[in-house]
C-alpha cells in the first residue's frame, strides 16, 4: 500500500443531506489535516449520493470519493464493510474518522479488524502529536467519570467521534474541491443479510440528539404528569425532553428519550437536570453538554458535582418560577 497521508471522513447522509455529525467531523478533521499539513477527504457511500459532493466540499473537504452502488442504498453491514475496505485501501489515509452513530458503531469495529488496525470509539477530543504525527484520541471511560487518552502505531489510525464533540466550519459554497468516483467492489454473494424494512420513528418537535437544550427529568418527578410539566420549558428553549433510566423502567415516558449509558448520548448547549440524582450511568450520556443546570431538593445529590449552576429546592416550586423567568427574559 502507498504511504498513508491525510484525513478521511466516512460521510453519512440523512434524507438527501449530509448528516450533522459528518459536517462536525469535517470541521474537526480540517484542524487535524492542517496540523498534519495534509489533505482532508470524505467518502460518500450510498445510491445516488454524488449530489452531496458539493455540500461536503463546502463544509471543508478537499476531496470527495463517491462510492455509488444500488447495493448501498440502505445501510447493510456486509456491503458497507466491503465498500469501505476497498475505499480505504485506494485512498490510504493516515486517519479515518467515523461518527459514533448507529452506523458508525456497527461498521467501525468490523472495518478496523479487516484493516488490521486499532480503533478508539466514542471520542470527544482529537489532536495531532506534532513530532510523531500520531492521532491523540480522548474518550470518556468508567461511565464518564474519567477520560482516557490513546495513540496507536498502526495505520490507518481510526476513531469514531461523538455527536456535538466537534464544531462544523462555516459553510463556504465558493470552495473548490476534487470529486472522484470509486467502484464499490462488493461481492453480492458475501452479503449474508437482507434488508427487509425500515420503520421510521415518529418524532414531534426537535430530535433529542439535535436539540440545543435538553430538559431532563428523573425518578423524583414522581410520574408521567411530572414530565408533562417539563414540556413547557422545553418549548420555550426550542429544546427536547429527556429522561433517566428509572423513569423509563417505570413506564412514565418512552424509551426513545432516555439519556445515559444505555440510552442516547447528547451534548446540547444547555442541559437542565430536574429531580435526578446524577448517577454515573446517566452522566455518561450528557457529560458533553456545554452547560449543566441542576434542580434537586437533596443538596448532597451527585448532580451538583457535575453542574455549573444548581438550585437546591423542590422542583414543584422551582420549575414554575424558573419557567416564568425564562418567559420574561425571552420577551425582553
Amino acid at each position: 500500500m502507498a504511504d498513508h497521508k491525510g484525513v478521511l471522513v466516512c460521510g453519512e447522509a440523512i434524507e438527501g443531506k449530509l448528516a450533522g455529525v459528518t459536517a462536525e467531523m469535517l470541521g474537526g478533521g480540517r484542524k487535524l489535516a492542517d496540523k498534519l499539513d495534509e489533505g482532508l477527504s470524505v467518502v460518500l457511500l450510498g445510491s445516488g449520493v454524488k449530489g452531496l459532493a458539493a455540500e461536503a466540499i463546502a463544509c471543508g473537504a478537499d476531496k470527495v470519493y463517491v462510492v455509488d452502488d444500488p447495493l448501498l442504498k440502505d445501510y447493510q453491514t456486509d456491503a458497507y464493510v466491503m465498500a469501505m475496505v476497498n475505499a480505504v485501501n485506494q485512498v490510504a489515509p493516515r486517519v479515518v474518522l467515523m461518527g459514533q452513530t448507529s452506523m458508525g458503531r456497527d461498521l467501525a469495529p468490523r472495518l478496523a479488524f479487516r484493516l488490521q488496525t486499532a480503533l478508539s470509539m466514542d471520542c470527544t477530543e482529537l489532536d495531532i502529536d506534532a513530532q510523531s504525527k500520531a492521532l491523540i484520541q480522548t474518550r470518556p471511560v468508567y461511565g464518564g467519570n474519567a477520560r482516557a487518552v490513546f495513540t496507536t502505531e498502526s495505520l490507518p489510525q481510526m476513531a469514531t467521534v461523538r455527536a456535538k464533540a466537534m464544531s462544523p466550519l462555516p459553510r463556504d459554497d465558493a470552495r473548490k474541491g476534487e470529486v472522484t468516483d470509486i467502484t464499490a467492489g462488493i461481492d453480492a454473494s458475501k452479503i449474508r443479510a437482507k434488508f427487509v424494512q425500515k420503520v421510521k420513528e415518529e418524532v414531534t418537535g426537535v430530535k433529542l440528539e439535535e436539540a440545543p437544550a435538553v430538559i431532563a427529568g428523573g425518578r423524583g418527578l414522581g410520574g408521567p404528569d411530572g414530565f408533562k410539566q417539563l414540556e413547557g420549558l422545553a418549548r420555550l428553549l426550542k429544546g427536547a425532553v429527556g429522561a433517566t433510566r428509572p423513569a423509563i423502567d417505570n413506564g412514565w415516558v418512552p424509551t426513545s428519550i432516555q439519556v445515559g449509558l444505555t440510552g442516547k448520548i447528547v451534548a446540547p448547549e444547555l442541559y437542565i437536570a430536574i429531580a435526578l440524582s446524577g448517577s454515573s450511568q446517566h452522566m455518561a450520556g450528557c457529560s458533553g453538554s456545554k452547560t449543566i443546570v441542576a434542580i434537586n431538593k437533596d443538596p448532597e445529590a451527585n448532580i451538583f458535582r457535575e453542574a455549573r449552576f444548581g438550585i437546591v429546592a423542590d422542583w414543584k416550586q422551582a420549575l414554575p418560577a424558573f419557567t416564568q423567568k425564562v418567559q420574561e427574559l425571552l420577551k425582553e
